[in-house]
């Protein structure tokens, strides 16, 4: 017999790309999921393939070193009965001198960029052919893959759907900004897998970190230090949570993470400036999916930062209600983490499911700025000893806020207040775009047996109090409609809780404030009002917010402080009440003109009024959406636009891919910043 030659072959890109669910990151390479068989097809030149005489076999390897021993190479020769823990070929069919196999990786198998080579002996010859390059990544489809989610909505919404919400606001006030995760746009798995590459641990040991890559927890780890660069490990993102930004972006102009990947491929892996936290978080999430781990990105409201990790944040005031001294302790109006799905075979016990991880850099784990993957499970039941970081996650769901107030003559009162930490943890929903409270998978119901005892269990001495217990209860309410460049009411609202008549003095006070808890200037202040309140009644104190006291200091998280003290005259105790006042932008309004259709122009009509008393200037419209904008596009406006003026253009669209797609608009101008509209489109196929 002569030699058995390959003359060409074909990856079928298209099909493989349909069945593994990868079509959308184009076709130029093959990318497959593990656990799951792909065809190709060999044509040989001459004769074909006879069984009895030829023997075929293949090779895979991944990674600078590839070894059988890592699991980063695998020679397998043509059989008829595949197993399902290694590799696998096996001929579907033949047709002259064409020959169709399937090949198969376990679904334990590393992820990453491989070779493959086939090797065809015939009797005492043999010879060896390159076929070429593919990807292999995280199937959450296979129920062997460590990354196995059961329900095909959720993996739809969290492997698949590279356009979401993140919540943002205060827990009084949620919204939700809308983000192009675009996990499948051109270049970006590219770019996923030289993050890989160049983290620290592969440089250390590339053997050890490319055996390591079958292991979401491993992966994930690796994510999260990644996307912040604190350890000069050319990370994605710096972190900046003041003003100036003009060295970088602005943290609130961006919308989309495929924008920040590609820059920071194109510099050179040089940071990109600048992040805050959902811009972490979602980088991390476009990342996750992008390689095949079904992940949400997740807000939690009223959220601790406890250094010292006592599970206390220590806040100290004036008579006035301004900040006495600095505490390194913060609560953040909201922070942003990601969950990504994931077994846990490292850990005892049943602690598989959504995992946390938060890129934002805070505090270092093993030396490191990363964070998790810690089971939610874990934090929801106080098992601070379990992989990883449970108890910085726990503080920052759990923490008791305590205000000293430091009376003119140095002597300092406490007050404590009933829990005001972890809040409304708040995720988009699948398949819609409502909000999902997730809060009870973090925690339990407040002053429920099961809570004592994961307190006891955390060593969490809980100081805070049932709102029914109080004598006197403060809180602060918000006159309907605090909108940018308008004034608006806010009001101390009192009850007297007990049978007899209480005196009590009440102050209020504001300062704008940034999202991570930093307060400025002072913005409004009453005077010390003394107050009768009859047995089980309520009173109100009110104090107006002038925009003209407000506007040269709010920072662009459109955020106010209002901070309540009570002084009781029968007991000489002190309470504080605080609450954050979202101040709201302007809505953008998005109208779609014609019938929307894949590869047909569409085109969209974007328009915003201009809410202040003065002009803005150096107006820029950024507008993206994955599959209808073909990366971003931006429309900087000529001219000023006037108070209560309407800023409005029209954009020519030709959305390439059908199905529910969203239009994400950011609007720009020297006096308003990071003002975000969406608009959901549905586009029809293109007939056959």
């Amino acid at each position: 017999f002569a030699d058995l030659l390959l003359d060409t072959w074909d990856l079928q890109l298209e099909r493989n790309g349909r069945e593994h669910r990868t079509a959308d990151m184009g076709c130029k390479q093959l990318v497959v999921r593990r656990g799951q068989p792909f065809t190709i097809t060999l044509h040989f030149s001459g004769r074909g393939y006879e069984e009895g005489v030829d023997k075929l076999a293949f090779n895979v390897e991944t990674g600078p070193c590839p070894s059988e021993t890592s699991g980063t190479r695998s020679h397998f020769a043509m059989t008829d009965c595949p197993e399902e823990s290694c590799w696998s070929a096996v001929i579907q069919q033949q047709d002259g001198e064409s020959l169709s196999v399937s090949l198969c990786s376990p679904p334990s198998a590393r992820i990453g960029r491989y070779t493959l080579t086939l090797e065809a002996c015939t009797e005492y010859q043999g010879s060896s052919f390159h076929i070429g390059h593919f990807i292999l990544l995280f199937n959450p489809w296979h129920p062997e893959d460590t990354v196995f989610l059961r329900d095909e909505n959720e993996r739809r919404e969290y492997v698949l759907s590279q356009q979401g919400l993140i919540y943002q606001g205060t827990c009084n006030y949620i919204f939700s900004v809308p983000w192009n995760f675009g996990q499948f746009e051109d270049d970006i798995l590219s770019i996923c897998l030289n993050m890989l590459d160049i983290n620290p641990k592969h440089l250390r040991d590339q053997n050890r970190d490319c055996s390591r890559r079958n292991d979401p927890v491993y992966i994930g780890r690796v994510v999260s230090a990644m996307v912040n660069c604190n350890d000069e490990d050319r990370g994605v993102l710096a972190g900046r949570w003041n003003d100036p930004y003009d060295d970088g972006t602005n943290p609130m102009s961006w919308i989309g993470s495929v924008d920040i990947l590609k820059r920071w491929k194109d510099f050179g892996c040089q940071p990109v400036k600048y992040g805050q936290c959902w811009v972490f978080a979602a980088v991390a999430c476009t990342v996750m999916r992008c390689l095949g781990i079904p992940t949400r990105v997740v807000t939690n409201y009223n959220s601790a930062h406890d250094t010292n990790a006592n599970l206390t944040i220590d806040h100290y005031l004036n008579e006035k209600g301004g900040q006495e001294r600095q505490s390194w302790d913060k609560i953040w109006n909201f922070h942003c983490w990601v969950e990504s799905w994931m077994a846990r075979p490292d850990l005892t016990g049943d602690y598989d499911g959504w995992q946390v991880l938060d890129p934002t850099p805070q505090e270092k784990s093993e030396g490191v700025y990363c964070c998790g993957p810690a089971p939610v499970k874990a934090i929801k039941e106080g098992d601070m000893q379990l992989k990883y970081d449970i108890p910085f996650i726990f503080a920052e769901v759990n923490a008791d806020v305590v205000y000293w107030v430091v009376q003119g003559d140095g002597m300092q009162k406490q007050s404590i207040q009933s829990s005001v930490v972890g809040k409304n943890i708040s995720t988009k929903s699948v398949g819609k775009d409502s909000r999902e409270d997730i809060t009870h998978n973090y925690k339990y119901p407040e002053g429920s047996e099961e809570e004592r005892k994961v307190f006891a269990k955390a060593e969490h001495e809980k100081k805070s109090v049932p709102e029914e217990d109080e004598a006197l209860h403060l809180k602060i309410k918000v006159s309907e409609g605090a909108n940018k460049g308008c004034d608006f009411d806010v009001f101390a609202v009192i009850n007297n809780n007990t049978d007899v008549e209480r005196v009590c003095s009440v102050r209020l006070c504001a300062r704008t404030t940034s999202y991570n808890g930093t307060t400025g200037p002072q913005c409004g202040l009453t005077d010390l009002i003394d107050i009768e309140l009859e047995p089980r009644s309520e009173k109100r104190v009110p104090m107006r917010i002038l925009y003209e006291q407000y506007k040269d200091n709010l920072t662009q998280d459109n955020l106010i402080k209002v901070v309540a003290l009570l002084t009781d005259h029968q007991t000489g105790d002190v309470m504080v009440a605080v609450r954050d006042v979202y101040v709201e932008n302007p809505p953008i309004k998005i109208r779609i003109l014609g019938e929307p259709m894949q590869n047909r122009k569409l085109v969209a009509e974007i328009s915003m009024v201009n809410p202040l008393e003065v002009p803005l200037s150096n107006c820029v419209f950024v507008v993206e959406g994955s599959g209808l904008t073909h990366g971003q596009r931006v429309k900087q406006l000529e001219e000023p636009v006037e108070p209560q003026a309407e800023a409005k253009f029209r954009l020519d669209l030709m959305p390439h891919q059908s199905g529910l797609q969203k239009l994400m608009v950011d609007f720009e101008s020297d006096q308003l910043r990071g003002v975000k509209g969406y608009r959901n489109v549905i586009i029809a196929p293109q007939p056959m």
